[in-house]
């Protein structure tokens, strides 16, 4: 079992819950993005710098990704790709993607960016705050805690 991060944009909470979980269950880490991210030393982390071309790194996650992996990511279509792979996804807000709720967050994702598109819509997402720090790690730790036991790893979450 692996964890991916879609590093891109990936907040520093986000990264210091992973990293302390993978410390704790020994499960190794990668993470990919188009140019290298500062990280500190750690046994289990391993990062993958892809071409600057688009969705790159999205290409490279979906594309290794295992159904025994856990892919944390805020780009939907990415989502989608891996959920249809059977792997276990989530954003860094905390929202578990599944088979049931990743067809409409596709839907809802193309629609908004139509709507950006033709400037009927301004700006992005609301901050990263407490609660979604919050959120991330219970859905985390829930989601990797289920993966290992599933898996049959002998250290838990």
């Amino acid at each position: 079992m692996r964890i991916w991060l879609d590093a891109d944009g990936c907040p520093n909470d986000v990264r210091e819950c992973v990293f302390k979980a993978s410390l704790r269950t020994q499960t190794p880490v990668i993470l990919v993005a188009d140019r290298w991210v500062r990280l500190p030393p750690h046994p289990y982390v391993q990062m993958i710098v892809v071409n600057q071309g688009f969705n790159a790194a999205d290409d490279y996650i979906a594309d290794n990704a295992a159904p025994e992996d856990l892919v944390v990511t805020d780009d939907i279509p990415l989502a989608h790709r891996c959920v249809t792979k059977n792997v276990s996804t989530m954003s860094r807000r905390g929202i578990e993607f599944d088979a049931a709720n990743i067809g409409e967050r596709l839907a809802t994702r193309d629609l908004m960016e139509g709507l950006r598109g033709a400037g009927m819509i301004t700006g992005g997402p609301s901050s990263y705050g407490n609660l979604e720090k919050k959120k991330f790690a219970e859905t985390f730790d829930r989601v990797l805690t289920r993966l290992l036991k599933k898996n049959g790893s002998k250290t838990s979450g």
